[in-house]
């Protein structure tokens, strides 16, 4: 069975199943519905939890083992396994598989994982979980979708933030829910409950925006010259690197250009996407910037990229590279 994040509380109103699975790239999101299944276990009678964690050297036995050690007392067993990877690898894929067949009928397993793109969702291992239970796959907001997200979350501590306050939050955190949800909770600390004007935000909120290379180039597909301009400036701040700004900025051009081209060959877009390595998540943004750029435009920026690289270098004319990587950004469409 396959459930969205926001089915999953009526669902353990109604019944618990033997086997879990929860992923998805936002740590906030998979712990908070990771805890939910916990607490409903432990509701039914689940008093007993065993802690497994698949890291490298990680014996797969111990995953039997756990299923079939009986509880002292007559209770059950929470098995808490966390693969930190996403990748079980062919020994843990063949445990996994193996106790989905025979699930323990005094043990709830409960999996948590990373986000996993298309590949990784088709392995077989996580169809014998999805078969023999239920599987949470945890998609985040997207910044448009950020402030009706921290909107919900103000009501569930009976606050409410005029607009101008709730898009001055999903500002600041960049996309970062774990940094949305400490704000959120300072606010229910600082302020009764009710509304909360966007003086009252502004003086409570601090500026705890992750900076990071994905950030950039989420932003660069997407044509997002505000974003974009506030990520560089970010990331000039904190001291990064302007060869990995380059890198990250480069390798969304060059994708973009090596698909358009195939394009105008003919050739199919999904094996040109998986030939330039787009997967999940980032095809809908990159196919959104295909449709705005053209050959020309990408083979452009590749030229203006290769000219950056030659001034990081020292063996091009003087200028701030930090300027450039504004200009390339622009270059590509940016609105």
């Amino acid at each position: 069975m396959q459930l969205k994040g926001d089915q999953l509380a009526a669902h353990l109103e109604k019944t618990l199943q033997a086997v879990y699975v929860v992923y998805g790239d936002d740590p906030l999101l998979v712990i908070e519905a990771a805890d939910a299944i916990r607490a409903a276990a432990r509701r039914q009678g689940f008093d007993e939890r065993v802690v497994l964690t698949a890291i490298a050297g990680f014996n797969w036995v111990e995953l039997h083992h756990a299923a079939g050690n009986m509880s002292l007392f007559g209770g059950r067993t929470l098995i808490d396994l966390r693969i930190p990877t996403g990748k079980p690898g062919r020994e843990g894929s063949a445990a996994i598989q193996e106790y989905c067949e025979r699930p323990s009928p005094d043990a709830l397993l409960l999996v948590t994982l990373p986000g996993l793109d298309w590949t990784e969702e088709k392995a077989a291992w996580l169809k014998a979980l999805t078969g023999a239970g239920v599987a949470v796959k945890l998609i985040p907001p997207n910044l448009a979708e950020l402030p009706a997200w921290i909107a919900g979350r103000l009501r569930r501590q009976q606050q409410r933030a005029e607009p101008d306050g709730l898009r001055f939050i999903a500002e600041r955190v960049e996309g970062n829910l774990l940094a949305a949800h400490q704000e959120i909770l300072k606010l229910g600390l600082l302020y009764p409950a009710g509304d909360i004007s966007l003086e009252q935000v502004q003086e409570a909120v601090l500026n705890v925006a992750r900076y990071d290379l994905d950030g950039l180039r989420e932003a660069l597909l997407a044509g997002d010259a505000v974003r974009l301009t506030r990520t560089l400036d970010g990331l000039q701040q904190e001291g990064e690197a302007p060869p990995l700004v380059l890198w990250a900025m480069t390798e969304e051009l060059r994708a973009l250009a090596q698909v358009k081209i195939g394009l105008q060959e003919n050739r199919s877009l999904d094996g040109l996407l998986k030939d330039a390595r787009v997967w999940g998540a980032r095809q809908s943004p990159f196919k959104r910037a295909l449709q705005r750029i053209d050959v020309n435009q990408a083979s452009a920026a590749l030229a203006q990229a290769a000219g950056i690289d030659r001034m990081i270098k020292g063996a091009a004319g003087a200028g701030d590279v930090w300027d450039e990587f504004l200009r390339l950004g622009l270059s590509i469409g940016a609105r």
